[in-house]
């Protein structure tokens, strides 16, 4: 297996987190991460992404944030814009 970096690791990643790469590549990515803090940043992010997602999604924006959200949306739309 070639040494991992970054941008291979990431290629990686879904299998990584899935646990379906072959383990002398696991355990490559694995020693990358745990030295390369952005990488290690990178996979705990990716990681909370679903939980982050869920949270964001069950709470009810209030009706009058809602309208005025539309409203500037709106107004960024411009003149032209459709709906």
């Amino acid at each position: 297996m070639n040494e991992i970096v970054c941008a291979s690791g990431v290629e990686l990643l879904m299998e990584y987190l899935e646990g379906v790469l072959p383990e002398n590549v696991r355990q490559a990515l694995d020693a990358h991460v745990a030295g390369c803090a952005r990488c290690l940043a990178f996979v705990a992010a990716y990681r909370e992404t679903p939980r982050i997602m869920r949270e964001a999604t069950e709470t009810e924006i209030p009706a009058d944030v809602q309208r005025s959200l539309q409203a500037f949306l709106r107004a960024r739309r411009g003149p032209d814009a459709k709906g």
